[in-house]
């Protein structure tokens, strides 16, 4: 392709998109709907904050894409659009896993900034977040979001103490947690003085319906798309499927993609065509996410497991000793940093392990991964 054929793609400007951002994962729709007693919850979890008081805790469970966040976004923004004595501060625990960094977030949301990352102790941090909150007679309250990610690495004790315990040394300070959590079966252990004072309250996000799914992706083709583009029959097609995939995301992407490919194509309408190819290509987005949220000493171990499984014969099988030296030897990571990896990789459902009755004491380990890497080629992952 020659570089006038590429620039005419750049700068073509006939779109079958109307707003090609309400087809973001992060898109915050205007019109919310199928979750109005969850928020209502969540409300009347943050009053008491509006009168002085101290706000409840609550655990917001669900499945992944069931509405969690935005709802938690969305009644932040009407708590703060309505007073000025609650500072919401929501945390991606994905991306903030350590006690500094998820304080940073709570500083940039009260003075506009981070603090330095280096050169100041944490502990003129908190001092100078609950200061404010004291000298203003602000209330806060923090939304954990994925907060499996700071139980899994050990942090959320320290953390929940470090705001939930702040009138103690605060006493006109008022403090509350919402944990956002995906997994069900998670079961997080917390110290009997954090426990103490967090005794939430549970919101429960159902997956959403068959006829609710339609009416979602139905608002986002009005939203994202011009009129006429896409047959209410193959949105039908997608909402079948993402009823089947169990993540609203899923559904949504592929909105999205059918519209890259009819435009690839000069086609002014989705057709069957397109979907199908949508469909052929497309990959699990919780997987894509969950990959791209990974360090790259995580990546290099998954990489490493992918290029092992696919060199053995298929009667062998790959251990976590051959695994763990091949690491070792590449990384020059010792064997706990190696285990820690492992074990983030298990919780993550990436791999998973399993005795083979073998070895020392029959402790050897099999590892296997959960996902096929050939469902990733034609994405930006890659493991070569």
């Amino acid at each position: 392709m020659n570089n006038m054929a590429i620039q005419d793609i750049l700068m073509f400007d006939e779109t079958l998109f109307k707003n090609i951002s309400a087809f973001n994962p992060e898109y915050m729709p205007e019109n919310y709907n199928f979750r109005d007693n969850q928020m209502e919850a969540m409300a009347y979890a943050l009053r008491p904050a509006l009168k002085g008081g101290m706000p409840s805790n609550a655990v917001i469970l669900g499945p992944c894409a069931t509405g969690k966040t935005t709802a938690v976004k969305k009644v932040f923004d009407l708590i703060e659009n309505t007073s000025d004595k609650i500072k919401c501060c929501y945390i991606n625990c994905q991306l903030n896993t350590t006690r500094f960094g998820i304080f940073s977030q709570i500083h940039e949301k009260l003075f506009g900034h981070k603090p330095p990352e280096t050169g100041v102790p944490f502990a003129t941090i908190y001092q100078k977040v609950m200061k404010n909150l004291t000298d203003n007679d602000t209330s806060l309250i923090v939304a954990f979001d994925d907060a499996n990610f700071i139980f899994q690495n050990k942090n959320a004790n320290k953390v929940f103490y470090d705001i939930l315990r702040a009138y103690e040394e605060f006493p006109t300070v008022h403090t509350g947690i919402f944990v956002i959590l995906s997994e069900l079966e998670f079961r997080f252990a917390l110290d009997k003085n954090v426990k103490t004072v967090f005794i939430p309250q549970d919101i429960t996000f159902e997956p959403y319906s068959h006829s609710q799914i339609l009416s979602i992706l139905s608002d986002r083709v009005k939203m994202g798309f011009y009129p006429n583009v896409i047959s209410d029959d193959l949105v039908r097609q997608i909402s079948d499927y993402t009823f089947e995939t169990g993540d609203l995301r899923e559904g949504i992407d592929i909105l999205r993609v059918c519209g890259n490919i009819a435009e690839s194509e000069a086609s002014k309408k989705i057709t069957q065509k397109h979907l199908d190819k949508a469909l052929s290509k497309h990959v699990s987005y919780n997987l894509l996410e969950t990959l791209k949220s990974l360090n790259d000493k995580e990546f290099a171990l998954l990489k490493l497991i992918v290029k092992e499984d696919e060199s053995i014969n298929k009667d062998e099988i790959l251990t976590v000793t051959k695994v763990s030296e091949k690491f070792k030897e590449q990384t020059k990571s010792s064997y706990a940093s190696f285990n820690r990896i492992l074990e983030k990789l298990e919780f993550l459902r990436l791999v998973d392990t399993k005795l083979t009755g073998k070895g020392i004491r029959g402790n050897s380990r099999q590892i296997f991964l959960r996902f096929d890497p050939d469902d990733l080629n034609c994405t930006d992952i890659n493991f070569s």
